[in-house]
């Protein structure tokens, strides 16, 4: 397997393993009507597209290949000099717990290094028991809780903000 920057042949699969991803975490947790607008909105091809190089607090999206094929993808960026924050982090439904997820915010981590950061932070939807303990086994600590990003009127969904130290050897 092989953890690298994303390309322009990727977008299928960074899309196909974002949708899975997203069904596979928030089945139950939140509406079908939700998943599905997020799922048009933040993983079609015309975005990632968009999304796949660096610009100003967005790092593009890093993949996790495996025989030519997608089975995880990552997103963040910096937020501020010291401070960066994982945006986006799905893996193939079928390929959990092989360490794709680790190696991807490793691979992350040391890019938000490289950039200064030294406070890392993540948002995870209140209830998500694939994320929640997946960041604390990683050093994320709760913080706070705030609304959802992808909240729309009438939705309450709530998200646990969570950060990390890094830099002393953890990513």
């Amino acid at each position: 397997m092989e953890v690298r920057r994303a390309r322009a042949e990727d977008v299928e699969g960074i899309a196909q393993v974002c949708i899975e991803g997203c069904w596979d975490t928030y089945a139950g947790i939140r509406s079908r009507e939700n998943i599905e607008r997020n799922n048009r909105i933040f993983y079609n091809h015309e975005r990632i597209t968009s999304e796949l190089q660096e610009e100003d607090g967005w790092d593009g999206y890093i993949v996790a290949v495996d025989n030519e094929e997608v089975v995880g993808a990552i997103g963040g960026g910096m937020i501020s000099e010291k401070e960066s924050e994982v945006y986006v982090l799905y893996l193939d439904p079928g390929r959990r717990r092989e360490g794709i997820g680790s190696k991807l915010l490793e691979f992350l981590t040391g890019i938000h290094l490289e950039k200064g950061a030294k406070r890392q932070w993540v948002s995870v939807q209140k209830g998500n028991q694939k994320g929640l303990p997946f960041y604390e086994a990683k050093g994320f600590q709760y913080q706070s809780e705030r609304p959802a990003y992808s909240n729309v009127e009438g939705e309450n969904y709530l998200s646990f903000r969570m950060s990390r130290e890094i830099g002393k050897g953890d990513a």
